[in-house]
């Protein structure tokens, strides 16, 4: 055999080794459960299937043509509110009806970062930002603050007005007696800004620093009812601490920022990535959204909706679902965690990307199907096969503020297929009328969804009462207690 043949015969038995290896990097595995199986209060926590690669389910995103739109629930009617936006992420409605919208991205890793991790890690990353790039998520980020304005109230922003251009991948925004608090991927800023105004002028205050970038990169920020605390998610840089722990100092976690003395602290923690922050109105708990793991399966780990009170932790990285323990995390587990893990209130479905969260609130016009609850956008999954969420949902409450029942669709799956998906919901939250807000960011739409003929819903009723006794001592999850509880707290006793 000549030498010529030689190399073309060598060539080819690379070729057809590289095709094998990309085969069996994208084949992944598929779910065994049906989305319904693994959402609500009591979801199926299946087996483990580890995976060495993440399996690859990406839509290419396609956008909406002409007049297309969401098919929204029965009864409610949506609309484009505004349109040719820059990758638009979180919402924000102003006292006086103005929408702000964040326009952002994942920041730009600056040189010498993101090199953490073993040469695994780094292909792996390599490949993720391919993906990332097929889903649309790899734009330069806008960094920047919009302003919509429906002054003539017919359901479409007839102004547009560019407030500030020279942020750092912002995301949550939320005003308060003349100031606008916004959250940069690295810090949370303070502006002077009067209601009305079309520009945002004037060098910020930065009130705390936050861990900067990472896999995880969008914070948001809530007030607390007197406006004298602040609430700022910050996500994971990694899926389970691999690039090590000592990069995860104050991530994954909810922070507290007193805004009178400056002190911060963590509020809670072991939230691998929290986004949607807003107060539970029959309780007053601060709830989120939290996007779990990844590589253990197509049925694992639920993403999820739950309160989080002070001083909670929920396991990321060492635990998933109270006491469910990962074996792939190398850092070592503090002593007695999992006797005080707490146990996810309702589970989202795995891999969905559970993003924007609102709660119904007085004066909202979603009909009588969507009065008592909670909307939340799906984002869509990227490594699940059949693809999940891409899609906004309602989670129905009781009266007591629990959460019930499976999530009910409001917009339906933006997918058009298994390929290809004509948006990505990411956030929610109310207009002035009390019409429902959602931003598409690959598409650069925000919808506004609505029942036309509806009343304005009633505010929420405030649960008081007697407290619990406080507990002396923690013997497992807390929630337990009330599986078998004292006969004068049975309700109907």
């Amino acid at each position: 055999m000549s030498t010529r043949k030689k190399i073309a015969l060598a060539l080819l038995v690379i070729i057809l080794l590289l095709v094998g290896i990309g085969w069996w990097l994208v084949r992944g595995n598929r779910a065994e459960l049906s989305l319904d199986q693994v959402t609500g209060t009591d979801p199926v926590i299946s087996q483990t299937r580890e995976e060495t690669f993440p399996t690859v389910g990406v839509a290419k995103p396609i956008g909406w043509a002409d007049g297309a739109k969401p098919q929204a629930a029965q009864g409610l009617v949506v609309n484009r509110f505004a349109e040719g936006l820059d990758h638009p992420r979180i919402i924000y409605t102003l006292p006086n009806g103005d929408v702000l919208v964040a326009q952002a991205n994942r920041p730009e890793t600056p040189e010498g970062e993101g090199d953490e991790g073993g040469l695994f890690e780094k292909v792996a990353g390599w490949v993720q930002g391919i993906l990332f790039k097929r889903a649309g998520a790899a734009v330069p980020s806008p960094d920047s603050l919009v302003l919509l304005r429906d002054a003539d109230g017919n359901g479409m922003a007839e102004e547009r007005h560019l407030l500030r251009d020279d942020l750092a991948s912002p995301g949550g925004m939320v005003w308060r007696d003349g100031r606008l608090y916004v959250a940069n991927h690295n810090a949370v800023l303070r502006f002077d800004y009067q209601l009305g105004a079309d520009v945002l002028t004037g060098e910020p205050v930065k009130l705390m620093d936050l861990p900067g970038g990472g896999n995880h990169w969008m914070r948001n920020i809530v007030l607390n009812e007197d406006g004298t605390r602040l609430y700022v998610t910050v996500g994971s840089a990694s899926n389970i601490a691999e690039k090590g722990i000592e990069i995860e100092e104050g991530r994954a976690a909810i922070h507290e920022l007193d805004l009178v003395s400056g002190s911060s602290r963590i509020w809670g923690a072991g939230l691998r990535n929290p986004n949607g922050l807003a107060w539970n109105p029959w309780s007053g708990e601060l709830w989120t959204t939290v996007n779990e793991r990844d590589m253990l399966g197509g049925d694992l780990v639920p993403d999820y909706l739950t309160n989080v009170p002070i001083g909670v932790n929920y396991g990321w990285p060492w635990v998933y679902w109270n006491e469910e323990i990962d074996e792939r995390v190398e850092a070592p587990m503090p002593q007695f965690l999992t006797q005080y893990t707490r146990t996810p209130e309702y589970a989202l479905g795995p891999h969905v990307a559970a993003l924007g969260l609102a709660f119904t609130q007085g004066g909202t016009r979603l009909g009588p199907n969507f009065q008592q609850g909670a909307f939340i956008a799906r984002h869509g999954s990227w490594n699940r096969k059949p693809l999940v969420g891409y899609d906004v949902v309602y989670v129905p409450f009781d009266a007591r503020g629990n959460p019930q029942g499976k999530p009910v669709p409001v917009l339906l799956p933006f997918l058009q297929d298994q390929d290809t998906t004509r948006g990505r919901p990411t956030w929610v939250a109310f207009d002035r009328t009390g019409a429902l807000l959602v931003s598409d960011d690959t598409a650069n739409i925000i919808w506004r969804v609505v029942a036309p003929d509806a009343q304005p819903a009633p505010a929420p009723t405030r649960n008081t009462g007697p407290a619990l006794p406080p507990v002396r001592e923690l013997t497992g999850d807390p929630r337990r207690a009330f599986e078998n509880p004292p006969a004068d707290i049975r309700p109907g006793v």
